[in-house]
């Protein structure tokens, strides 16, 4: 049964990093309800990001949907709090990663119901 739960988190997370919608979004909090402490569901999604990345960045590219201007201002500051961050996960209580974590869902979902109503309504006019 483990392994069919572990299986469907990773279709999840696939589908939603296929996309490029990030899927860590839906990864580490489908593993922490599966019993998976917050900090190992993190590095779990980190080990799993590099190969579906390349993969969709691939797919990406081909369909012509990759643009590299100004890569270089996104990547560098990108790797320099990827490393930040990932200090700070390393040393913060994986109850705290969690609760953190499940805040800054609930701020996503609540400004992307804002956007679905704000344009929702503009469009009706």
């Amino acid at each position: 049964m483990a392994f069919l739960l572990l299986l469907a988190c990773g279709f999840a997370g696939g589908l939603l990093g296929g996309m490029g919608m990030g899927g860590g979004t839906a990864l580490i909090p489908l593993l922490t309800l599966i019993g998976v402490d917050q900090a190992a569901a993190q590095g779990v999604n980190l080990v799993s990001f590099l190969p579906m990345a390349a993969l969709a960045l691939t797919v990406h590219a081909k369909a012509g949907l990759v643009r590299g201007g100004g890569l270089f201002s996104l990547i560098v500051p990108a790797l320099l709090f990827s490393a930040l961050g990932s200090l700070l996960a390393a040393a913060v209580p994986s109850d705290a990663l969690e609760k953190g974590f499940g805040i800054f869902l609930v701020i996503l979902a609540l400004f992307r119901l804002r956007d679905a109503l704000f344009t929702r309504k503009s469009t009706k006019k």
